[in-house]
C-alpha cells in the first residue's frame, strides 16, 4: 500500500507532518479531513525523490508565470469555462516546461474527479498553502470565482511589491560587483606595472603609494584569499539562515539596516496584511490564518510575534493585544487590527493597511533608487579615484622635478 507524506494544520492551528498509508491520494485527504486536519501537502512517499528531482531539477516555477497563471484562472473560470479545462487550456500555453507539465497533470487529476484544492496540493513546491486553503474554502462555500479573483490579486499586489523591492536592490548590488572588479583589475595588473617603473627611476615614493603597492603585492601573493573571502558571506549567509535562532537574529539585524531596513519592514508590514485579509475574506478558521501567516510573512521576528498572537487567541484574547507594545507593529496597524476585530471587518481593515504600504514600498523604492545612484557612482569614483591618485602622485613628484 502507497505511504504518502504530509503536512497538515489542526483545528488549532497547530502544524503537524507524519505519514499515512493509503490505496489512492483521494483516500489519504479524506482520511486526514476526518482525523480534523486541514492538508497543506501531501505527496507518494515513493516518488517525492523522483519528484523533486526530474519534474523541478531544483528549481521552481517562476513567480511571474504562477502570476500570470492565477489571473487567467480567474478569468477563464469566470467566462464559463470548467476547470478541468481551464487548467488543460493554461497548461498548453504555460511559458515554463516544469509548469506545463504539472498543470497537465492536474488536468488529468481533475478528470479522473479530483478537486483542484487536492490537485494542487500534490506539488507544494508550486500551490502556496495560501492557494491550497482560499482554493478548498472557494470549492466549500460554492463561491470559488471569487476566490480565484481573490488569489489573482493577492499574488498580483505580492509579485509587484517584491519586484519594487528588488528594483531598489538592483543598483547598489551591480555598482557593489563593478567596484570589486575594478579595484581588483587595478591592484593587481595596472598598480605591479607602475610600481615597476617606479622603483626602476629609483623613485622616493609617498606613503599613500607605498600602502597601495603592498596591498597590491599582497593581493598577488595571497589572490586565492582574496576569492575565498568574496565566497565567504554568501556561505555563512546559508548557514545560519538554516539554523532558526540564526534565521531569527539574522532577520532582527536586517530590520535594522538604516534604510533599508525601514524597506523590508514595510513590505513584511504589506505581506502580513495582504494575506491576512485575503485568508480571512476566504473564510478560514482564525488559528489556521494566523498559522499560515506567520509562516509567509517572511521575516522570523515577525513571525515570532504573530504566534505569540495566535497563542493568545486560543486562550481567549484579543487579535491585536500582543502587538501594541511591539516596535515591528505600528500604531496605526494595531488600532486598524482592533476596530477590525470589533466591527467585525477585519478583512477590510487589514485591505486598507495593504494598501497603504504597498504604496509606501512602490514609493520608498523610487525614491532609493533615485538617491542611490549618486550616492553608489560617488563611492566608486572615490575609490578607484584613491588608488589611481596614490599610484600617479610619483609622476606628479617627478614632473615637478623637472621643472
Amino acid at each position: 500500500m502507497p505511504k504518502f507524506i504530509y503536512k497538515a494544520v489542526d483545528d488549532y492551528g497547530k502544524f503537524t507532518k507524519g505519514t499515512l498509508e493509503a490505496q489512492t491520494f483521494q483516500q489519504a485527504v479524506e482520511e486526514l479531513k476526518n482525523n480534523g486536519l486541514w492538508v497543506m501537502q501531501l505527496f507518494d512517499k515513493n516518488s517525492s525523490l523522483l519528484h523533486k528531482e526530474l519534474t523541478f531539477g531544483g528549481s521552481r516555477v517562476k513567480t511571474e508565470h504562477f502570476t500570470v497563471f492565477c489571473r487567467q484562472l480567474a478569468t477563464l473560470y469566470k467566462a464559463g469555462v470548467n476547470l478541468v479545462e481551464s487548467i488543460r487550456v493554461l497548461s498548453e500555453q504555460a511559458a515554463s516546461k516544469e509548469f506545463k507539465k504539472i498543470l497537465a497533470e492536474m488536468s488529468n487529476e481533475m478528470q479522473r474527479g479530483t478537486q483542484l484544492s487536492m490537485a494542487a496540493a500534490q506539488y507544494p513546491t508550486v500551490f502556496s498553502n495560501i492557494f491550497i486553503n482560499m482554493i478548498r474554502a472557494g470549492e466549500a462555500s460554492g463561491n470559488l470565482d471569487e476566490m480565484l479573483a481573490r488569489i489573482a490579486i493577492f499574488y498580483e499586489k505580492e509579485y509587484y511589491t517584491k519586484q519594487k523591492v528588488k528594483s531598489a536592490m538592483v543598483y547598489p548590488t551591480i555598482m557593489g560587483i563593478v567596484t570589486v572588479i575594478v579595484v581588483i583589475i587595478l591592484m593587481t595588473f595596472v598598480v605591479p606595472r607602475l610600481a615597476g617603473n617606479f622603483s626602476s627611476m629609483g623613485l622616493e615614493l609617498p606613503l599613500p603609494t607605498l600602502i597601495v603597492i603592498a596591498v597590491s603585492d599582497w593581493m598577488k601573493i595571497y589572490w586565492f584569499l582574496v576569492l575565498i573571502s568574496l565566497f565567504i558571506p554568501p556561505v555563512v549567509l546559508k548557514m545560519i539562515k538554516r539554523n532558526p535562532k540564526g534565521l531569527y537574529y539574522l532577520d532582527y539585524v536586517k530590520l535594522k539596516i538604516p534604510v533599508f531596513g525601514m524597506l523590508w519592514h514595510k513590505q513584511a508590514l504589506s505581506r502580513f496584511s495582504r494575506t491576512f485579509c485575503s485568508l480571512f475574506a476566504a473564510a478560514i478558521p482564525m488559528l489556521q490564518t494566523m498559522t499560515i501567516v506567520s509562516s509567509v510573512v517572511g521575516n522570523e521576528v515577525m513571525a515570532k510575534l504573530i504566534q505569540q498572537s495566535r497563542e493568545g487567541l486560543r486562550g481567549g484574547n484579543s487579535i491585536a493585544e500582543p502587538f501594541k507594545n511591539s516596535w515591528l507593529f505600528p500604531p496605526m496597524v494595531v488600532q486598524m487590527l482592533a476596530v477590525g476585530e470589533r466591527t467585525g471587518a477585519l478583512d477590510t481593515m487589514l485591505e486598507k493597511v495593504a494598501d497603504f504600504y504597498e504604496a509606501d514600498v512602490d514609493a520608498m523604492a523610487d525614491r532609493l533608487k533615485a538617491l542611490l545612484e549618486p550616492i553608489m557612482i560617488l563611492i566608486l569614483a572615490v575609490i578607484v579615484g584613491t588608488i589611481v591618485l596614490a599610484v600617479m602622485l610619483p609622476s606628479f613628484k617627478l614632473i615637478e622635478n623637472l621643472h
